[in-house]
């Protein structure tokens, strides 16, 4: 759909039969429609990552010890395999400016954390916004689902990252993966 151009059906006569010239409003139509195209076309193929991003495993540790330890539950410790699947998301979302826990490529979460060798139980929280990592977490748990993986006494390791765009460096795509 093309918003806010105006229709050109100025041709100019070619000096040359094997040339064919173009109006200035009518190549900047065309410039638009391309950038069209090759924008919707961007989403076919792989996405970059997009953005400085990184781990926040390590950093967030207390804070997911001290919420594990309120509720009697082994404590989970930062694991690098964990860190970088969720670096791969956090990116990815970042990529796509959307969250999603199923990437554009249809891989889902069970799909991804097999790819990346991850065995037994995992679970995914995924988040957007303003946001440091404490805030990301305590949002987490003031939601029953996200809070439920955080607490499943199943999980011994988990892996937390952010990703931004370049355009909006402010916004964090974030995303948490706990595992047995």
């Amino acid at each position: 759909m093309i918003i806010g151009l105006t229709r050109v059906m100025t041709f100019i006569p070619p000096a040359n039969r094997n040339e064919i010239s173009f109006s200035p409003a009518r190549r900047n139509l065309m410039s638009g429609a391309a950038a069209l195209v090759l924008t919707a076309l961007a989403g076919c193929g792989s996405l970059p990552r997009h953005g400085p991003g990184g781990g926040a495993s390590t950093a967030s540790r207390q804070t997911m010890d001290g919420i594990r330890t309120a509720e009697g539950l082994a404590l989970v410790s930062p694991d690098h395999q964990l860190e970088q699947a969720a670096l791969q998301q956090a990116q990815y979302m970042a990529a796509s400016g959307r969250m999603n826990h199923t990437t554009g490529f249809g891989k889902d979460f069970q799909a991804r954390v097999k790819s990346n060798g991850i065995r037994g139980a995992a679970a995914e929280n995924i988040a957007e916004g303003r946001m440091d990592a404490a805030r990301a977490i305590d949002m987490w748990m003031n939601s029953p689902p996200h809070r439920r993986n955080m607490l499943d006494g199943r999980f011994r390791r988990f892996g937390l990252a952010w990703a931004t765009r370049p355009e909006r460096p402010e916004w964090r795509y974030w995303a948490m993966i706990l595992a047995s």
